[in-house]
């Protein structure tokens, strides 16, 4: 089973990548659903969310409110740290969990794909055979965000500045998509990675 770690900071074409592997046969383990999961009303990890940041982040169907949770801790470092803190190893686990159900599954899947942002920061790179990493240009993050996602510009600029330098994750890579151009030049670069692997090299369907 070969695993491949896609990343790369907000906004810049990540969960399109990752269908894009997908539709080439790859199992996908998106790390902000799994977060999703652990965060659910009643879990530890709710419960010291709550704990650390007050009923304030709590929404009236008793999830966690998100948005409220990114408006604190994307203004705050210090915040920010405690909420990795708390969710990363929960994540972490999921994800150890996942792919040890993967690799007993017959068949068992040739590639997998664990998408995360902060996949390096949380020690899940060790995890894998190869990162992806996929860049955009800031300018172009915050277009997306404001269209996507319908923050100001200045709270989308907020988020980008909040994370660490795309260059620190493209150090690390073993394949870099630049995300600044058209869906067919995005395909084509993932399709030409996807060559690259190893499994398909050899001959076999991912």
């Amino acid at each position: 089973m070969y695993i491949i770690g896609l990343t790369g900071n907000i906004a810049t074409g990540k969960s399109t990548v990752a269908r894009l592997l997908h539709e080439l046969g790859a199992e996908v383990l998106d790390a902000d659903i799994l977060a999703h999961e652990t965060m659910r009303p009643g879990t530890a990890v709710w419960d010291e969310i709550r704990r650390r940041f007050g009923p304030a982040v709590i929404a009236p169907d008793g999830a966690i409110d998100r948005r409220r949770l990114g408006e604190i801790v994307f203004a705050d470092p210090g915040a920010l740290a405690d909420l990795e803190g708390i969710t990363h190893p929960a994540v972490a686990a999921l994800i150890d969990e996942r792919l040890r159900g993967l690799r007993s599954r017959r068949p068992t899947p040739a590639v997998v794909v664990i998408e995360a942002i902060k996949l390096l920061e949380a020690g899940l790179g060790a995890l894998c055979d190869a990162i992806w990493v996929v860049t955009a240009p800031r300018a172009l993050q915050i277009k997306r965000l404001v269209q996507t996602r319908r923050m100001t510009p200045e709270e989308a600029a907020l988020r980008i500045d909040a994370q660490p330098p795309a260059e620190l994750k493209i150090a690390q890579a073993q394949v870099v998509i630049v995300n600044d151009g058209s869906p067919g030049d995005l395909a084509r670069q993932v399709q030409a990675a996807w060559a690259q692997i190893p499994l398909a090299k050899e001959g076999e369907k991912p």
